[in-house]
């Protein structure tokens, strides 16, 4: 299987290939082209971390090739039949992460440059629908409130995560101060009371 990643950002060319993995079955390769050294890394580590083997090549100054060869230790592609020959039961538990919250304090992430700031929440939200464990809660304050809003990046992956039972909630001083009140697209207005209630009572606090 070959995949075409060059122009991606981060992490979608990990969380493609990841995909692709566990499509595969034992003994299959999957060859991703990227355009950066910082891909070939970030698929070498995930490679390394299900214990395959990724072999990677510089084609030329913006295009590397990454060979994972598919071994025993990928998951197998869903509804795939055992080897008793019997289909296996589907289940859906709750994928959440009881005390796991998730909190979104600005719409860019780290300090530097705007725009790679707006690059990497984009990348992270997105990354979160990927995680098999999901945060219970996301709260989002000061201009974190965008996130939420009309207009944001961001809306349609944190749709996905609120249809996936993730809580999402918005300070509501934060959305008037910013002049949001009305554009609220996803979750529900909270208060700083709440916001510290949940921060205090998380046994996990996650901060991009």
């Amino acid at each position: 299987m070959k995949l075409d990643e060059r122009g991606k950002q981060c992490p979608r060319p990990v969380i493609d290939t990841k995909k692709a993995l566990e499509s595969c079955n034992p003994g299959e390769t999957v060859e991703v082209l990227v355009d950066n050294e910082i891909a070939v890394q970030n698929l070498s580590k995930m490679a390394a971390s299900k214990g395959l083997s990724a072999v990677s090549e510089k084609i030329s100054d913006n295009e590397f090739s990454v060979k994972i060869a598919v071994g025993q230790g990928v998951t197998p592609v869903s509804g795939a039949a055992d080897d008793s020959g019997e289909e296996p039961v589907a289940c859906q538990p709750d994928s959440r992460k009881k005390g796991m919250t998730v909190v979104l304090s600005s719409n860019l992430m780290g300090h530097g440059d705007p725009e790679l700031g707006k690059a990497l929440m984009k990348g992270f939200v997105y990354a979160l629908t990927q995680q098999d464990a999901l945060p219970e809660t996301i709260l989002l304050y000061n201009s974190g409130a965008y996130l939420s809003c009309e207009g944001s990046d961001n809306l349609e992956d944190l749709k996905s995560l609120e249809s996936q039972g993730v809580e999402i909630l918005t300070c509501g001083t934060c959305l008037n101060f910013y002049g949001l009140s009305e554009k609220l697209q996803v979750g529900s207005v909270t208060n700083m009371y709440e916001i510290v209630e949940r921060m205090t009572a998380a046994k996990l606090l996650v901060r991009p």
